[in-house]
């Protein structure tokens, strides 16, 4: 059940996060001066999925090659997996290259700030386009992570952990508590973040230090346990197909030519197992056949 927070809770709340944040944000690249909406859309898909100390020196690199758009869009999808690298799920180095070309042609290279312009890219959900909004263009938008949607289940509502994601209802619950001032709105969506990615985190939370510590309903009601669906364990990594279409992904960026089926049925043991990677990665689009063996994508089709 939510509970909607009197305005003076939400200003509350707002208030302090905000004073907090100003004085012990993190410094990421992405929150600099100057920091364009070209990089922060980039940062965006990088963030999905992988922490923070794994995306910074990738997004780095990333920009000195493609500081643009149109320079990302003027190279084949195959250089943006091979840049993508070790991040995982790089589907989404085929997206990012996708919107770059739809950023170029349909939007003269500047990333657009409308939610609708945003959602039409290739790759971007709804998170995304509210981040790119309210974070590269200071919209008021109210932005809803895993973290934000943590601080508010335990901070207005009383709850261990957040409901099952609902996108009316988080952004509902986000709205309620976002300040009408436009910079300070802003200010909050990376407020709030920041606190569930740091401080009010899912495991092990440091509630001595939070700044909203006296007026969270969590804490008031004496941390009361979790008693709904817990999410679904990730399966192990070691021998799983994931593992093993990263071992083909890797062949096939560690070359400019075509990656041999024998190359290939070297890489893995299990044969079936092997096939079925190979297969989902072609059907990604990750893994072009012909032939001679199997490339990255160039674009070409």
């Amino acid at each position: 059940m939510n509970v909607a927070p009197s305005n003076r809770t939400a200003a509350g709340v707002s208030g302090a996060l905000n004073a907090w944040f100003l004085a012990n944000a993190r410094d990421l690249p992405w929150r600099r001066e100057g920091f364009g909406a070209w990089g922060i859309l980039v940062s965006e898909f990088m963030l999905q999925q992988t922490p923070v100390s794994r995306v910074i020196p990738r997004l780095e690199e990333w920009l000195a090659r493609w500081p643009t758009a149109a320079d990302l869009a003027a190279v084949p999808p195959s250089e943006a997996v091979r840049a993508w690298a070790s991040l995982g799920y790089p589907r989404r180095a085929l997206w990012l290259h996708a919107a770059a070309v739809q950023i170029t042609e349909l939007h003269n290279g500047v990333v657009p700030s409308d939610i609708d312009d945003l959602l039409a890219l290739t790759g971007i959900g709804d998170y995304t386009a509210r981040a790119v909004a309210a974070f590269a263009y200071g919209h008021r938008h109210p932005v809803v992570d895993t973290n934000t949607r943590r601080v508010i289940a335990r901070a207005i509502t009383g709850a261990g952990e957040p409901l099952p994601p609902s996108r009316a209802r988080d952004l509902d619950a986000m709205g309620e508590l976002l300040p009408e001032s436009v910079h300070e709105a802003a200010l909050f969506n990376a407020a709030i973040m920041e606190l569930g990615a740091v401080v009010c985190t899912s495991r092990s939370p440091h509630c001595d230090i939070c700044p909203i510590q006296n007026t969270c309903a969590w804490r008031a009601a004496d941390y009361p346990e979790y008693t709904g669906t817990r999410k679904t364990v990730q399966k192990k990594f070691e021998g799983s197909d994931r593992q093993v279409r990263g071992l083909i992904m890797a062949e096939l960026r560690s070359t400019h030519r075509a990656v041999t089926d024998a190359e290939i049925a070297s890489l893995w043991p299990d044969s079936a197992q092997l096939q079925r990677a190979l297969a989902s990665l072609v059907s990604d689009g990750l893994a072009i056949g012909s032939p001679i063996g199997y490339t990255l994508p160039d674009g070409s089709s």
